[in-house]
């Protein structure tokens, strides 16, 4: 199969006839032509913006059914809460990362867990901290932490 070669220019005078043959008899093919011209009596368009860069959802959240806000997502959620349990246990990322997979559990893009994935995740896990364990939560929790550790 062949290659499709294209070429776009910028006309800046007026073309004449010749133009084309020429382009014809070195094998062009014309497939497109755009014209313009200025409208009296209005005024020109602003030129659009480029789009801006959107940042991704954070995990943990998605966009809620009216899209105006974000909303938690109880999966990733789970997830972020089971990271934060392990790292409190003082399991490495690869564990970690075996860990969520032996569960079943999926990266947002459906891959495995991965130690540079789970490293990834520790800034938002570091985030939804305080939502996760509310100081009162996480007084207890570190208490039965604290038990577990002297019992072993």
């Amino acid at each position: 199969m062949s290659r499709t070669e294209r070429i776009r220019e910028a006309a800046r005078s007026p073309l004449e006839l010749n133009y084309f043959t020429e382009r014809a008899a070195a094998g062009w093919r014309l497939v497109s032509l755009e014209w313009e011209r200025e409208v009296p009596g209005e005024t020109a368009a602003a030129p659009a913006q480029p789009a801006r860069k959107l940042s991704p959802v954070p995990y943990g959240l998605r966009v809620s059914d009216d899209c105006q806000h974000l909303e938690e997502n109880p999966l990733e959620m789970q997830v972020l809460k089971m990271m934060m349990e392990f790292i409190v246990q003082d399991f490495t990322l690869s564990r970690i990362a075996t860990e969520l997979n032996a569960r079943e559990l999926r990266t947002r893009e459906g891959a495995l867990w991965t130690q540079v994935s789970v490293f990834q995740m520790l800034t938002r896990v570091i985030d939804v901290a305080p939502e996760i364990h509310p100081t009162q939560e996480w007084a207890e929790r570190r208490k039965q932490i604290a038990q577990v550790k002297w019992n072993s």
